[in-house]
């Protein structure tokens, strides 16, 4: 054991690893943040209460079991700059671990209890083929590290790019979005209990479009989660 700590300690001094929120080397190998950052994400309670938020934003909407987002997203937060490097700047390290930490708390949570399989967010594939990744099957395929469900990729596709949905009201973002999804595969997905999984809900039209898709497979149902939820 002594030896091994050494070791570790040795790589540490010589490569040290930093913390992605605020380049500390107060890290652990396993974690990708320190203590003080970890502090200062805005995680929510939203797993273990029915009504929260997020499942505010498409009760009526949409016909779902559960609903949750793992952190409140707010502007010029460390959980933006994160957010950012992972979307945009390849930092996929940093999708799997939160991942990791969504997956976590969807297991020990009884609302989300018997889910089949998982689903990722599609990605147009104008927009996949510019970023070479899909941030929600990053999300999906940590979660499914600690569910030990499987990410299914291809049984829906988004058909058209649909363009930013940031500077949108909710009418404008159904009217753009409403048609953008198309389940290629409802075989794989009939009778299932499925776990659609995105990277943050604003407004909720793409997560309700998507759904209703996925929801035209016989016997399917639906339960959602996200990285962050953006409150208005």
């Amino acid at each position: 054991m002594q030896i091994k700590q050494a070791a570790q300690s040795l790589l540490q001094l010589f490569f040290p690893q930093t913390c992605q929120g605020c380049g500390s080397d107060a890290v652990s190998k396993e974690q990708l943040l320190c203590i003080d950052c970890n502090q200062r994400l805005p995680i929510t309670d939203f797993y273990d209460h029915a009504g929260n938020a997020s499942e505010k934003m498409l009760t009526g909407r949409l016909p779902f079991i559960s609903m949750a987002s793992h952190f409140f997203f707010t502007q010029q937060s460390l959980i933006q700059q994160l957010m950012h490097q992972f979307k945009y700047k390849g930092n996929t390290e940093i999708g799997e671990y939160f991942g990791r930490k969504m997956g976590n708390s969807i297991i020990a949570s009884p609302r989300f209890n018997g889910i089949d399989a998982i689903i990722p967010m599609p990605l147009h594939q104008q927009k996949q083929k510019q970023r070479h990744y899909n941030q929600a099957a990053i999300l999906s395929n940590g979660i499914a590290a600690v569910l030990n469900r499987p990410v299914l990729n291809n049984v829906i596709a988004r058909i058209n790019p649909a363009g930013s949905q940031t500077h949108r009201n909710r009418t404008e973002r159904w009217e753009n979005i409403s048609q953008s999804f198309r389940l290629l595969q409802p075989d794989q997905v009939a009778g299932k209990h499925l776990l659609l999984v995105d990277d943050v809900i604003t407004t909720g039209a793409t997560l309700e479009a998507c759904g209703a898709e996925l929801l035209k497979a016989p016997g399917a149902t639906l339960s959602l989660c996200t990285l962050a939820c953006a409150m208005k």
